[in-house]
């Protein structure tokens, strides 16, 4: 259903307020580079500190700038299910292609309590739903049991796995089946993931490098190792260069090296240190976007 390298796409700010021209232009040069899919309004877009109107709003224009070019994966998740039924509602209406919906954070759900949460936002909207397993920030970790009980579910259809257990896609795959959508949250890791039984990405690095993401998935999916190998390898220190402070402050910064946007953050992120720009500007020319 999703594969290969699918942006979790930053959202630019301009004097605090989202900079809608930056975010459709930056979504524009996405697809136009080879992009395969892109997700508004997940982690990387900053979505703790975007209002419910700026959510609704950059999901909006998202699918608006894609225009059914690629598929839309809405980020929709929230630590309160009534919260992320009304954002996954919205995603629908606005033409998403799927949701991408986070395991609850700060709650601490039980594994029962994971799938009630899922059960609900399920059976309130009829959209695709990929579950998004991130224990390093949300804190839970869904188990490979509560994600095969979720599976059976006819619109939960994949998960966004950034547990960084490698072991993880080979165990879901068995317990699952070929058919549930794997993706790599984890950049750094994405050879060994899709050696593993993933299909692709949703990755903070194609913010950056767009066309050498897509072309590494594509290269994987050609099974022109090869090649894949060589775009492996080239893409290794940007990944390392852009979680060198909290994302997406890092990414946000190459991107203005690049002329996509400006910097610009919001609390409780902070501009990048001084330390941590010349790494990001040394990956840049390392990896030869500039």
């Amino acid at each position: 259903m999703f594969r290969g390298s699918i942006c979790a796409l930053v959202t630019p700010f301009r004097d605090g307020r989202v900079d809608e021209g930056a975010y459709q232009s930056l979504i524009d040069w996405q697809i136009s580079e080879g992009t395969h899919g892109v997700v508004p309004c997940g982690t990387t877009g900053e979505s703790p500190t975007l209002s419910h109107e700026e959510h609704r709003r950059v999901v909006s224009l998202c699918v608006e700038a894609a225009g059914a070019r690629v598929p839309v994966i809405a980020g929709t998740g929230s630590n309160a299910t009534e919260e992320a039924i009304a954002l996954t509602r919205h995603a629908k209406q606005a033409g998403a292609a799927a949701a991408l919906v986070v395991t609850p954070y700060y709650n601490k759900p039980t594994q029962e309590g994971l799938y009630f949460h899922y059960k609900a936002i399920h059976d309130a909207v009829d959209l695709p739903i990929i579950i998004y397993n991130i224990p390093g920030r949300s804190v839970v970790d869904m188990t490979v049991a509560t994600m095969a009980r979720l599976a059976a579910l006819p619109n939960i259809v994949g998960v966004k796995d950034a547990t960084r257990d490698l072991a993880r896609p080979l165990e879901t795959r068995l317990a699952i089946g070929h058919d549930f959508c794997q993706l790599s949250g984890e950049d750094g890791t994405i050879a060994a993931f899709l050696a593993q039984g993933g299909v692709g990405c949703i990755s903070v690095t194609a913010n950056v490098a767009p066309k050498l993401s897509a072309e590494l998935h594509q290269a994987w999916m050609d099974a022109d190792l090869a090649r894949f190998a060589i775009l492996r390898d080239r893409l290794m220190p940007l990944h390392s260069a852009l979680f060198v402070e909290s994302n997406p402050v890092p990414t946000k910064y190459a991107l203005s090296l690049l002329g996509r946007c400006t910097p610009e953050v919001r609390l409780p992120l902070v501009a990048l240190a001084e330390a941590s720009r010349t790494v990001v500007a040394s990956a840049l020319e390392a990896v030869g976007l500039r």
